[in-house]
C-alpha cells in the first residue's frame, strides 16, 4: 500500500539519501565514535542516531524538493555535500555561515591553493558523476495531488519514525545534545544546508541605516605635543600565539625581533576565527559579543572615526581589508604593478617599499599606516616564505595537507612565522627612520590562529565557541620608539594581562589621542602616558 502512495520521485530521494549518508557523513560518524565507541553499552543508541538523522535527512530532502525542479535540487546537494564532505574529512573543518562567507570572499589565488587532486577525483566520483545519474535517472513528477499526498505521507513516516527511534533513548539524546554539540555540525548535507540558508539570510538583509552611525560622535584630538605620531599597525594572517620564541616557543621563530626591544602580549585572542570575521570586528569598536558582520556596516570604524585628524593608509598583500578600509587610502600590493618583490608570489616586504618617501611628504601630519600581511595563509605555508627561510626541514611542499606528516606541516609553518620576523624587525628598522621627527612605534597583531593537525583539525575557521585555542590565540608585538608617549617600562607591569582584539579601538585612539566616551571604561592605567603622568 505505501509503495502505491509514494511516488516513484520520492522513493528515488530516499536512495539519495541513502547515497549521501553513506558518502558524505565520514567526519560525522567518526567524530560520533570518539565521543561513543563501539561497544556493548552504545551500540543501540549508535544505531538509533545513526537512523535518526537519515530520517531527518530524507525528511529535509523530501521538503526541499518539489515537482519538475527534484532532479535539479537533488543533484545540486550532492555537488555540494561531496565539496562539503572532502573539507571536513581533510581539514575537520565544520561547513557554517562563517566559513560560507569565507568562500564567498575568497579570491581566485587562494581557491587554486585548495584544488587538489583529491579534491577533484572526491568531486568526480561523489559529486558530479552522481548528479549525472540523479538528472538522468530521477523519475518526473506526478499530478500536483499525487506529489502533494505523497509527500504530506512520507513526511509524517519520517517524523514517526523519528520519534519511534529516539523515544527508547530519550535520557542519552539528551546528554548528546547537551555534551556533544559540534557533532551534529558535521551532519551532511542537513548543517550545510541550515548554514547556506543563514548565510544567505543575512547577504540579502538590506542594511538598516543609509548613513553610517558614529559610534565616537563625541571624538576630540587633545594632543599638545610637537611631534606627530606615526604608528604601523600589522595585520598579521594565520599567526598563532605559540609558534612564536618571544612566547616561549622552543623553536627559535623570532631571531630578529629578540635583538629588538621589543613586547610580547602572550595572552591576547581574537575576535574570530577568519580574515572575514576578525578584520571587521577588531577595527569595528562593537567588540566580539556583539559583532555582526552586516550590521557592522552601518557603522564607523576606528580608521573612520581616526581620519578627520590622521593621514591614513591601508596597504594589502592579502585578500583585501573586507570593508575596512573603504574609505580611506588603499593600495593593493598582491600584483608586481605596486609591489616590487615578487617571485612565486608577492611578498609582504614589499609592502615598505616607497614608504620612507610617504612619511616624509607628511611630516606635521599624525600618520597611521596599516599593513595587512600574506603572513601564514595556508595551506600553502611553503609559498609564503622566500627559499633562504627555509630553516625548519623537510618542510611541506603541497597544497595538499594530506600529502605530508605534521612535522612537515609545521616546518612549513614556522618557516613562514620566521618571515614574518624579518619583515616586523625591516618595519621597526623603517620607523628607526623617522625616530626624530615623529614619535614613531609598531604594532603587530594576527588575525586569527591556525591548527596545525591537533585533533585532526587544519586551517581556521571554526565556529569560535568549539574553536580550539590555536586559532584564537594570536600573538602581539609592540615596539615604541625614544619619543613615543609611552615607555617600555610603563607597559611592562602589563604583559601578561589579557587583551583582545576588542581592545584596539580604543588603544588605537589612545595612542593618537584622541578621547571619546566609548573608551571611557578602557584600561585607564593604559591610558596615562609618560608626557600626561
Amino acid at each position: 500500500m505505501l509503495k502505491k502512495i509514494l511516488t516513484p520521485v520520492h522513493r528515488f530521494i530516499l536512495i539519495v539519501t541513502l547515497f549521501l549518508m553513506v558518502t558524505g557523513n565520514h567526519a560525522f560518524f567518526s567524530k560520533l565514535l570518539q565521543s561513543y565507541p563501539i561497544t556493548s553499552e552504545n551500540l543501540f543508541f549508535l544505531i538509533s542516531i545513526t537512523a535518526f538523522f537519515t530520517l531527518a535527512t530524507a525528511l529535509l530532502l523530501n521538503l526541499i524538493c518539489y515537482g519538475r525542479f527534484t532532479s535539479w535540487m537533488l543533484a545540486l546537494i550532492t555537488l555540494l555535500a561531496s565539496l562539503a564532505a572532502y573539507f571536513m574529512d581533510s581539514y575537520g573543518v565544520v561547513i557554517d555561515s562563517t566559513m560560507l562567507a569565507n568562500v564567498a570572499q575568497t579570491n581566485t589565488k587562494e581557491a587554486t591553493e585548495l584544488l587538489t587532486v583529491r579534491l577533484v577525483w572526491r568531486l568526480i566520483v561523489f559529486g558530479i558523476l552522481p548528479a549525472y545519474l540523479i538528472l538522468k535517472y530521477c523519475p518526473p513528477a506526478q499530478s500536483i495531488r499525487a506529489e502533494l499526498v505523497s509527500k504530506v505521507v512520507l513526511s509524517f513516516i519520517l517524523i514517526l519514525l523519528m520519534v519511534a527511534v529516539a523515544a527508547p533513548l530519550t535520557s542519552t539524546y539528551a546528554s548528546f545534545i547537551r555534551q556533544h554539540k559540534t557533532v551534529r555540525l558535521y551532519s551532511n548535507p542537513s548543517y550545510f544546508c541550515y548554514s547556506l540558508v543563514k548565510y544567505l539570510s543575512k547577504t540579502v538583509k538590506a542594511p538598516l541605516n543609509q548613513a553610517l552611525i558614529n559610534i565616537a560622535a563625541d571624538a576630540k584630538h587633545i594632543d599638545d605635543h610637537q611631534k606627530n605620531e606615526l604608528l604601523i599597525l600589522v595585520v598579521g594572517e594565520a599567526a598563532r600565539a605559540d609558534h612564536f620564541s618571544l612566547n616561549g616557543y622552543e623553536r627559535e621563530t623570532n631571531p630578529e625581533l629578540k635583538k629588538l626591544d621589543v613586547i610580547s602580549l602572550p595572552n591576547v585572542t581574537s575576535c574570530g576565527t577568519s580574515t572575514a570575521v576578525s578584520v571587521p570586528c577588531m577595527f569595528s569598536g562593537l567588540g566580539r559579543k556583539s559583532f555582526d558582520h552586516s550590521e557592522s556596516m552601518n557603522y564607523e570604524n576606528v580608521l573612520d572615526v581616526l581620519s578627520p585628524k590622521v593621514d591614513i593608509l591601508w596597504r594589502d598583500n592579502n585578500s583585501d581589508s573586507k570593508g575596512v578600509a573603504a574609505r580611506i587610502a588603499f593600495e593593493d600590493f598582491r600584483t608586481p604593478a605596486l609591489n616590487p618583490v615578487c617571485d612565486i608570489e608577492c611578498r609582504d616586504i614589499g609592502m615598505l617599499s616607497g614608504l620612507d618617501q610617504h612619511i616624509e611628504q607628511r611630516k606635521g601630519k599624525d600618520v597611521l599606516i596599516v599593513l595587512h600581511q600574506m603572513g601564514n595563509h595556508g595551506p600553502a605555508y611553503y609559498k609564503r616564505y622566500p627559499a633562504n627561510f627555509e630553516k625548519f626541514t623537510p618542510a611541506c611542499k603541497s597544497d595538499d595537507l594530506g600529502k605530508c606528516s605534521d612535522e612537515q606541516i609545521r616546518n612549513a609553518y614556522d618557516n613562514a612565522i620566521l618571515y614574518t620576523d624579518y619583515f616586523l624587525s625591516e618595519v621597526i628598522g623603517l620607523l628607526k627612520r623617522h625616530n626624530d621627527t615623529f614619535e614613531v612605534a609598531m604594532l603587530y597583531v594576527s588575525d586569527h590562529g591556525e591548527s596545525l593537525g591537533e585533533y585532526g583539525v587544519y586551517l581556521h575557521g571554526a565556529p569560535y565557541q568549539i574553536a580550539p585555542k590555536a586559532q584564537t590565540s594570536i600573538p602581539a608585538i609592540i615596539w615604541m620608539g625614544s619619543n613615543f608617549d609611552y615607555s617600555h617600562e610603563q607597559l611592562r607591569p602589563y604583559i601578561n594581562l589579557s587583551f583582545s582584539q576588542d581592545d584596539l579601538f580604543c588603544a588605537l585612539l589612545t595612542t593618537f589621542e584622541v578621547e571619546s566616551n566609548a573608551c571611557v571604561a578602557w584600561r585607564p592605567a593604559l591610558k596615562q602616558n609618560r608626557n600626561h603622568l
